[in-house]
């Protein structure tokens, strides 16, 4: 023990609850060795609860020193709370992405997953009840020291840019395009930890984000028991979308017969509407002419949902669309309590202020998990399950 640290016991781990309890010790020594390597006393490393959440450090951050109301320090304990939030999101939906950017995902992380995602997506809504508590805040009070502020904006969070960009959020599909870093570029000339917030968020636009590991897992779903890449799969793929979307023009024809009672005027503009979104089914699925297989497993997903084998598949899809959920709800109600405290002012950043908040609301960056609702067809209409058994279905099931 000339090093002072902890050695780690020789555990038998031959059995599963060997490793299993291997595993925890060791996690207990690596606290204690942690413990007396940050405490430099070389004890056991104990805590006291200031010292273990280091509140002394953490109070010391609300801005008493310059005097501020209780407004102000309500103001500023609420978006400091918001960024510890930021840092859990990021950890969470980095441990996603690496989950799912395997090849291939084993299917007992798929679970795992679903778990970072729900916890992510409580944290949003968590974090948009945290509004109701800023809105205790008039717009008197508010007004009092937001001179104070400066140019400083929630636009120059680097997390919230962080967490986008690892979710996969485009440029594109941001208000005006707007370059996401473009900030940080400016304030990265002073250097310091300026310059390294910059880096930091170049090195995330460089990674393969969380929507294209997801994707790329989607294309890997095997369809009507038919495996990626295997010989045969890509004229399975094809029959099975042909299939799909002559069942969804028979839909839209079927309904298009249930209102032909309607005067000329309103059949024909049904009768567009519907020719629209066949052809909006077919660019889906088959865009460019050619078929995406992302997609199509997705449609498969979403169409056999009662199958065994796609149980979790489809529970990670519901993760997804609820996280997104979450977070469009988190941005409106972020635009109402801003709405609600400085009405229509430019905000201190030089954005619209509102409007660009709403505008926010309506980024969507897991588009195809929620245009693929809009082509399902009923279940008595779907294409007929190829290799029921592949997928653990049978009469009993």
């Amino acid at each position: 023990m000339s090093s002072g640290q902890p050695i780690e016991p020789d555990i038998d781990i031959a059995t599963h609850w060997g490793v299993i309890e291997f595993l925890i010790r060791r996690q207990r020594f690596k606290w204690a060795a942690s413990c007396e390597a940050m405490s430099g006393s070389g004890g056991s490393g104990n805590w006291t609860y200031g010292d273990y959440l280091r509140l002394h450090e953490l109070l010391d951050l609300q801005g008493d020193e310059r005097g501020i109301s209780s407004d102000e320090m309500h103001f500023i304990i609420v978006h400091q709370t918001f960024e510890l939030w930021f840092k859990q999101v990021i950890r969470e939906l980095s441990e996603t992405r690496d989950i799912l950017a395997q090849v291939p995902v084993p299917e007992d992380d798929i679970p795992r997953a679903v778990d970072h995602l729900g916890r992510t997506t409580e944290i949003f809504r968590l974090m948009a009840s945290q509004w109701t508590v800023l809105e205790t805040l008039t717009p008197q009070g508010f007004l009092a020291f937001r001179d104070g502020l400066g140019t400083a904006s929630g636009f120059e969070s680097f997390q919230m840019r962080e967490f986008e960009s690892l979710l996969g959020l485009e440029t594109e599909d941001r208000m005006f395009g707007m370059d996401p870093i473009e900030t940080f570029r400016k304030l990265a000339e002073k250097g310091g930890k300026d310059k390294e917030v910059l880096e930091r968020l170049e090195e995330e636009q460089g990674n393969e984000s969380l929507y294209d590991a997801l994707m790329r897992w989607m294309e890997r779903t095997p369809i009507m028991g038919s495996i990626f890449e295997s010989e045969g799969d890509e004229s399975i793929v094809r029959e099975y979308v042909d299939s799909h979307l002559q069942a969804h023009l028979q839909m839209g024809n079927e309904a298009l017969e249930r209102m032909s009672g309607m005067d000329g005027d309103a059949s024909a503009r049904m009768k567009q509407r519907l020719d629209s979104a066949q052809e909006s089914a077919t660019s889906f699925l088959i865009p460019e002419g050619g078929v995406s297989r992302g997609r199509a497993g997705l449609l498969f997903i979403e169409s056999y949902r009662e199958l065994p084998l796609l149980t979790w598949p489809r529970k990670l899809i519901d993760a997804f669309v609820e996280l997104e959920e979450s977070m469009a709800k988190w941005r409106h109600d972020h635009a109402r309590m801003v709405e609600r405290i400085i009405g229509k002012r430019t905000g201190t950043g030089g954005t619209s202020g509102v409007d660009y908040l709403d505008a926010t609301a309506r980024y969507r960056i897991f588009k195809d998990l929620w245009e693929v609702r809009t082509i399902l067809v009923k279940p008595q209409n779907r294409p007929e399950l190829l290799n029921a058994d592949f997928y653990g279905y049978t009469v009993d099931s």
